[in-house]
């Protein structure tokens, strides 16, 4: 089946289930939640929803680890649950996205038990054992969470199982096809059942470099970091090929690859008119303000406006060049609060700067994605001890932290700024203690910058982040620019100053133009004179006179002509 692009028009929601809403008050949100607040995502703008995990698993690394892909886990719901959640968010033309997490599974999924009970079962075959001679680890791999890549099978001295992740998450064996079919039966299970389509996770670390050979350390505990030995290997687009042919283009649907490292060379076989993928995120900025992804502990970079908006027009340029496609984001659940990320003084972290942010990616060319939250202005937090945590990726960054010689409050500092908790605190319903989102405590506690932010107070405030994001959603939706926003071209303006971003699009002579201050000053920006419609500001005081406009701090304002 051919891709026909279908999706272009969807503005898409990241549900994390667990801290949506809880509706039986075990402090952990679940399906029947979701199923609440559809009516609210339909007046967002929404028209499809993308589920975070919420098969059947131990909870490791948050659902991630799967026991069982074809189970809900109880602290969700039931399956029942689900084709209620599928069949009442058809009625309101909202559709649903899964999480495909088929690099590896939980070390509970019944695959992985019966390959630990017998070597000599079909499922060893299923994962990556090595037995070594001289009884050492195979190779000096360092997994992601920190450590080895490497976990010794209980009972059987010198023989490893392989984990580009935690040990709690053993890697499936690609090179097998008997692996490869129970995949591909799995995902067209779902797909039959009437899910849209899937986000993928990981998908780039399926291949690994099969000499399995050590590379000199990259670190002072002697280990080197696996994703130069097991991300974007030779090799992975006969995996891609494969599962793209078995799967998605059967059913035509919609697939977005967490594609990290994707080198620019190969984007269109990920994301070309025939790519393995309908389109893959734009990360490009969204680890800006580290000075290094895989080790936070190494503190803040130094970046300015202009690296922010060089990163994202160059990444809109590699695609368009390939006639692809992007999903836009500013948030999700592994990152911290666009808010508290890209407003570098808390001062400025306001109402205003978050309709900024907004305005910034949401008319860019691509699907835009909300996470949840977003769209009212949620911020980081900030917690005073590491026991505060959950994140398993938190806590090895403060323990390597530690262990670098960092001061406890250095450390906690830069993990409370980075950590993926930040994101998976409890939607924040209204203002009472645990935000509507249960009458329990919460499995992780609230967010600790609460005032006024909350969907109650701003579905009543005309001036609020969520009336904003519903304008938004008004504005990409209407006749006369509707075309435009899907598949104008992109023009960024240049001619402006370093803290403006700033583009156009045109479809048929038609201009919409878009400028987002970020800085803290009002800057001035000369535009081309014409009848010009304002159809979107944040804020009243934007001046536009005669050729020119005054952009006050953190002020948007997009232009119709």
């Amino acid at each position: 089946m051919a891709h026909t692009r279908w999706w272009k028009d969807e503005v898409v929601y990241q549900v994390y289930p667990r801290s949506f809403q809880d509706t039986n008050n075990d402090g952990i949100g679940d399906l029947p939640g979701v199923i609440s607040h559809l009516d609210y995502l339909k007046d967002l703008g929404v028209t499809m929803i993308w589920l975070s995990p919420i098969y059947k698993s131990p909870m490791v690394d948050m659902g991630y680890d799967i026991a069982d892909y074809q189970a809900i886990d109880p602290q969700f719901g039931t399956m029942d649950d689900f084709d209620e959640l599928l069949a009442e968010a058809k009625k309101r033309d909202i559709k649903i996205v899964m999480d495909l997490v088929v690099n590896h599974t939980s070390d509970q999924h019944e695959w992985f038990q019966k390959a630990l009970a017998d070597k000599n079962s079909p499922y060893r075959d299923y994962y990556i054992f090595k037995t070594t001679e001289d009884g050492e680890v195979p190779n000096n791999w360092r997994a992601i969470f920190g450590g080895s890549t490497w976990t010794e099978v209980p009972g059987e001295p010198g023989t490893y199982y392989f984990h580009t992740f935690a040990p709690q998450q053993p890697e499936l064996n690609w090179e097998n096809p008997a692996l490869r079919e129970e995949i591909y039966d799995m995902i067209n299970w779902w797909l039959d059942k009437g899910v849209a389509g899937w986000r993928v996770d990981a998908i780039t670390h399926l291949k690994k470099d099969l000499d399995w050979a050590s590379i000199p350390a990259d670190g002072d505990d002697g280990l080197a970091n696996v994703v130069k030995k097991g991300q974007n290997r030779p090799g992975i687009n006969v995996f891609l090929d494969e599962l793209k042919e078995k799967t998605f283009d059967k059913y035509d649907a919609i697939t977005i690859g967490e594609a990290y490292g994707v080198p620019e060379a190969d984007l269109p076989s990920y994301i070309g008119p025939d790519g393995y993928f309908s389109m893959i995120f734009d990360f490009s900025y969204m680890n800006i303000e580290v000075a290094d992804v895989n080790e936070w502990y190494l503190g803040a970079s130094k970046w300015t406006t202009k690296d922010l908006k060089d990163i994202l027009f160059n990444s809109q340029k590699d695609i368009s060049e390939i006639d692809g496609w992007s999903g836009n984001v500013l948030e999700n659940h592994d990152q911290p609060r666009v808010l508290s990320k890209l407003v570098p003084d808390k001062a400025n972290q306001t109402p205003t700067a978050a309709k900024a942010l907004a305005t910034m990616y949401y008319f860019l060319p691509g699907v835009p994605f909300i996470y949840q939250g977003q769209e009212i202005g949620m911020k980081n937090f900030e917690r005073q001890s590491i026991e505060e945590f959950n994140d398993v990726s938190s806590i090895n960054n403060y323990e390597v932290a530690m262990r670098k010689g960092y001061s406890k409050t250095d450390a906690l500092e830069t993990v409370n700024k980075k950590s993926r908790d930040n994101a998976r605190t409890p939607m924040q319903w209204n203002d009472s203690e645990f935000g509507g989102f249960s009458d329990s405590e919460p499995w992780l506690a609230m967010g600790t910058d609460l005032e006024h932010i909350n969907v109650a107070e701003e579905q009543t405030d005309e001036q609020s982040v969520l009336r904003y994001y519903q304008a938004m959603a008004q504005l990409r939706q209407d006749a006369r620019y509707h075309a435009n926003f899907i598949d104008g071209a992109l023009t960024e303006l240049k001619d402006v100053p370093d803290n403006v971003i700033a583009y156009q699009r045109e479809l048929d002579g038609q201009i919409i133009s878009v400028y987002v201050n970020l800085g803290a000053d009002t800057e001035t920006v000369s535009y081309p004179n014409g009848s010009q419609t304002i159809v979107l500001q944040n804020r009243d005081d934007i001046v536009v006179d005669n050729g020119e406009l005054k952009l006050p701090a953190y002020s948007a304002i997009v232009l119709a002509q």
